[in-house]
């Protein structure tokens, strides 16, 4: 253990020539935002290749949807595992071995000869990611001066924002001319790329902390933990709700957090910081965050569907439509903060649920039940994306003042899980309702592999409801968050009468 903790803490150093160019630090954050752009175009090409792989692997919707769970899942549970080893040991070695893991198991996926092989190399891939996911942002601040942290972490996000975008329609092109297996093989040169400059560019970490004790008991508890909820969220319509399945994993999940917060809160360095729990407009935020993500995702799955299998339309063409929402998210969120100062902090989270409520009311009015479907999908897309587009950036900028400076890194890492949790049970909660949904009024469910167009349009339409209530819910968490913000911000009225 003492000789792979020295080389964990022996570092590379980077390229004399290269660390002495003014340049050098963006040269960095390039590398930091590929990670982010492969992540974001990972997460939805893979969304819109679902339907493929289903009818190639033939599985059922509850087992084509771990296509992307298993990612999620292990992205969910190593992240904060990951983030606290990057603090003790160093950032440049563990960033470069999660590119390496990334690149492995996205090359061994597209070589898989069997659904149980995806799904195993697509966990593998999850773990790559999570410790990208872990290291990324902190990279980056560490390497640009403060006064370039702001531009910098907009090429970040413009990164994400592109590689989200890119995905759809980069995804129905390669579905449509080389094959699903590409769409794994297509990260593989760029992860290759970033692996070489990563060992040449990438400064040494500072202030590693290798002799601080790790939490080895929380880890254990909430990888498990999470990957319970959303394995019972995903499968539990065929389950059954009261099955003994369903209820010995909910006991499991929740015996495990009920540990985990009882370990967290006496241990000297937790995973987790439980101080974090004690801000209520934090914790509103967070769910916040968390539910707009399950949104997103969970649209992407259902009209996924709908557009491959409900119309029948060709993966570029699918693509090309949902490629709207990204595109409508990425143009809509620069604009957000001016929205918010018009509107008020309080009331632009409300007003982003408010719309993307519309476009999901829009969808369940005219889905399967008007001739022009493409006219109304695709006015329903832009107006989803920027409902999300003038939610996503206020809400996290409420979530991170909630809370004093000391605590903003623990805060970041807890939302980025959540994202990921998000997005986990948005195609879980979506795969279970158009399972649900698909089945006959006999109560007998019909595999969606079989089913014709029409049907799968109203299995569909009927489960945006679901995506409605998520709105809903959403919304009011931003609402509650930020009018507690600003409250706190606020004197009181003793504090005026005195």
């Amino acid at each position: 253990m003492s000789l792979l903790i020295a080389r964990l803490t022996t570092e590379p150093a980077p390229l004399a020539w290269l660390e002495r160019q003014p340049w050098h630090p963006w040269l960095v954050v390039g590398l930091v935002s590929m990670g982010a752009f492969i992540g974001q175009l990972d997460a939805t090409i893979v969304q819109l290749a679902l339907p493929t792989l289903g009818h190639y692997f033939e599985a059922s919707l509850q087992h084509v949807s771990w296509i992307a769970l298993s990612y999620l899942a292990a992205f969910v549970a190593f992240l904060p595992v990951f983030g606290r080893l990057c603090e003790m040991f160093g950032r440049k070695t563990l960033y470069i071995l999660g590119y390496l893991i990334f690149i492995a198991g996205s090359a061994l996926c597209g070589f898989a000869s069997s659904f149980e092989q995806l799904v195993i190399f697509r966990f593998m891939q999850g773990m790559g990611g999570s410790l990208l996911g872990a290291n990324s942002i902190s990279i980056l601040v560490k390497t640009v001066s403060p006064a370039q942290r702001g531009r910098a972490l907009g090429w970040f996000a413009a990164a994400q924002a592109v590689g989200m975008s890119a995905g759809p329609a980069l995804g129905g092109l390669v579905l449509a001319t080389l094959g699903w297996q590409w769409i794994f093989w297509l990260t593989v040169p760029f992860g290759a790329l970033a692996v070489l400059l990563g060992w040449l560019a990438l400064p040494r970490s500072i202030g590693t902390q290798p002799d601080h004790t790790f939490d080895w008991g929380g880890a254990l508890m909430i990888g498990p933990a999470l990957i319970l909820i959303v394995a019972v969220l995903n499968h539990v319509s065929n389950w059954g709700l009261s099955s003994p399945v369903t209820l010995g994993s909910l006991a499991m999940a929740a015996l495990l957090l009920v540990l985990l917060v009882r370990r967290e809160r006496i241990f000297a360095a937790p995973l987790i910081d439980p101080a974090l729990f004690r801000s209520l407009a934090f914790c509103s935020a967070a769910v916040g965050v968390a539910l707009g993500y399950s949104l997103l995702f969970g649209m992407f799955f259902l009209m996924s569907f709908a557009q491959g299998h409900g119309f029948s339309e060709p993966p570029a063409t699918a693509g090309l439509h949902l490629a709207i929402i990204p595109v409508a998210i990425g143009l809509t969120a620069p604009f957000s903060n001016t929205v918010k100062e018009r509107l008020g902090g309080r009331w632009v989270g409300l007003a982003g649920m408010a719309l993307s409520f519309m476009a999901v009311a829009l969808l369940f009015s005219t889905l399967g039940r008007v001739e022009d479907h493409r006219l109304f999908d695709g006015i329903a897309y832009a107006l989803f994306g920027v409902g999300l587009g003038l939610f996503i950036a206020p809400n996290n900028q409420v979530a991170i003042a909630a809370v004093t400076p000391a605590l903003s890194g623990p805060a970041g890492s807890l939302l980025n899980l959540l994202r990921a949790l998000g997005t986990s049970l948005g195609v879980a909660g979506g795969a279970t309702m158009l399972a649900m949904n698909l089945e006959s009024p006999d109560g007998v469910s019909h595999a969606w592999l079989s089913s014709s167009g029409a049907d799968m349009l109203i299995a569909v339409r009927h489960s945006l409801p679901l995506l409605g209530a998520i709105a809903v819910l959403a919304g009011m968490a931003a609402w509650y968050a930020a009018r507690k913000v600003e409250s706190l911000g606020k004197p009181s009225k003793a504090m005026l009468r005195a």
